[in-house]
């Protein structure tokens, strides 16, 4: 049973790395798309307010969200490290640094979790308030990117499921961890009580 459970752990500190780094991507990507096509069309950097396109404001209001994402992304990243640094990845009993380890990297995971949907979910509304219509209308008058699409906020669902999945599941192993060290301890027990 110690084998698969040690197998188990080692998969799910890989997928935490990996998680993490998806998620580093995805704060680097969310704003691709809103700068091709949403930048140019402000006619005026120090005033916001004049734009070409109705609603295109929405562009500088997700960049402070933004960088904060980037930021917490990082540290993901950092605590998805820990795990190997206190080799929580194949360390056959669990010691006070694993349990912190694990247990840092679930709030973490859950936190940036609920933090992203909630200010994506805002800034999405924002952008479906931008006039589309004028914003083609710029796009084909200075050739730059049209897109009404909302892919790179909708994507944000698997990407924080997979976090909180990989979160989930290291608490659980923890668990799982835990019993298994209690048998043995038992047995190790039983065993010196025989002799």
């Amino acid at each position: 049973m110690y084998k698969k459970q040690m197998i188990t752990q080692k998969v799910l500190c890989l997928a935490a790395i990996f998680v993490s780094v998806v998620v580093f991507l995805y704060a680097l990507g969310i704003m691709t798309d809103l700068y091709d096509s949403l930048y140019s069309t402000m006619r005026n950097p120090n005033d916001l307010f004049q734009t070409d396109v109705p609603g295109s404001i929405v562009y500088y209001n997700m960049q402070e969200f933004n960088q904060v994402f980037l930021v917490y992304s990082i540290g993901m990243i950092l605590l998805a490290g820990l795990l190997f640094i206190t080799n929580t990845h194949v360390r056959r009993r669990y010691y006070i640094a694993n349990y912190i380890a694990t247990i840092a990297y679930a709030v973490g995971g859950i936190a940036i979790s609920v933090f992203g949907h909630v200010y994506i979910e805002i800034f999405k509304g924002q952008f479906l308030q931008v006039d589309f219509e004028a914003l083609r209308e710029h796009a084909d008058m200075w050739g730059t990117l049209y897109t009404d699409s909302t892919f790179w906020f909708d994507i944000h669902y698997a990407v924080f499921a997979l976090v909180i999945l990989v979160s989930v599941l290291l608490v659980a192993n923890m668990f799982w961890k835990v019993s298994l060290m209690k048998q043995e301890a038992k047995l190790v027990q039983e065993g010196r009580a025989a002799a």
